[in-house]
């Protein structure tokens, strides 16, 4: 099993911008847990990969309003 294996297709977050904001995030989970991030709007400019620990902490950051605007 690799951390970078995607197991799950790649979904767009419910928080992306519509119209003219256009700012799209789509996320996929990975044989270990973690998740696989990529910008939709340029799929070739990669795909960040983070364990099951890193999306954990930030999921929780996100909840507790520790990364927001």
């Amino acid at each position: 099993m690799s951390s970078r294996e995607i197991v799950s297709p790649f979904v767009t977050s419910s928080y992306s911008g519509g119209g003219s904001a256009n700012e799209c995030v789509e996320v996929a989970h990975t044989a270990d847990g973690g998740r696989a991030v990529r910008d939709s709007k340029d799929r070739a400019a990669g795909t960040q990969f983070h364990g099951p620990a890193e999306w954990a902490a930030f999921v929780a950051a996100l909840k507790n309003g520790h990364l927001g605007g």
